[in-house]
C-alpha cells in the first residue's frame, strides 16, 4: 500500500506498512533544477559573456519568479555573481534590510515585480529609499513578467541584450522586450 499526501507543505510517503510508531515519515519537497545557457550583451556596461547557469526552483516558487531571478542575473552578470540561498522567500524586502545592504555595499539594486504589491510597498518606503544614493529600485509590469514567464523551461538557451535601460530576451522561438522602470536616483 502506498500513501501520498501533503500536510502544511510537507509531503509524506509510505510504502508498505507504516513504521512501528504509526507515523508517516516526512519527505521534503525537492527543488526543480533548471539549466540556462545565457548569452549576455550589455551594451550599457560593455559586458559580453556567456554563462552556463543552474537554477534551483523551490516548490513554492513560481516560474515568473524564477525568470525574474534570471533577468536580475542578466542585468548584473559578473563572474563573481551567483545564485544564493534564501531566494524562495516571497515578498518585498523590508526597508531596514535594504538600508543595511546600502550601508555595506557600493551598489544595491532591488528588482521588484507584482504591480499592486510593488506600488503599495513603494509608497510605504519611497521616502527612506530616496535617501540612499547607492540604491536602484527597478520595477517590472505584470505584462512584462507574464511575457518573461513564457520563456521558462527546464532547459533554456537565451540571449540577453541590454541597451539604454531596455532588455531583450530571446529564445529560439520568441523575443520579448522589457523596460524596467527605475524609481530611485541611484546609479
Amino acid at each position: 500500500m502506498t500513501f501520498r499526501g501533503t500536510i502544511k507543505g510537507i509531503t509524506a510517503v509510505t510504502v508498505g506498512s507504516p513504521a512501528k510508531s504509526g507515523m508517516l515519515r516526512p519527505v521534503a519537497l525537492r527543488s526543480t533544477i533548471c539549466r540556462a545557457d545565457l548569452s549576455v550583451s550589455d551594451l550599457d556596461r560593455q559586458v559580453y559573456a556567456r554563462h552556463a547557469l543552474t537554477l534551483a526552483r523551490h516548490p513554492s516558487e513560481t516560474e515568473e519568479r524564477l525568470m525574474v531571478r534570471l533577468l536580475a542575473f542578466a542585468l548584473h552578470c559578473d563572474e563573481a555573481l551567483e545564485f544564493g540561498r534564501g531566494l524562495s522567500e516571497e515578498g518585498e524586502p523590508d526597508e531596514r534590510d535594504v538600508r543595511k545592504a546600502c550601508a555595506r555595499a557600493r551598489e544595491v539594486t532591488v528588482l521588484a515585480y507584482g504591480a499592486r504589491r510593488v506600488d503599495n510597498w513603494w509608497s510605504d518606503n519611497a521616502g527612506a529609499f530616496m535617501r540612499q544614493s547607492n540604491l536602484r529600485v527597478l520595477t517590472l509590469t505584470g505584462e512584462e513578467t507574464a511575457a518573461l514567464q513564457t520563456l521558462a523551461a527546464r532547459s533554456m538557451s537565451l540571449t540577453s541584450t541590454v541597451q539604454e535601460q531596455h532588455v531583450w530576451l530571446a529564445s529560439a522561438t520568441s523575443t520579448i522586450e522589457l523596460a524596467p522602470v527605475c524609481r530611485t536616483a541611484g546609479r
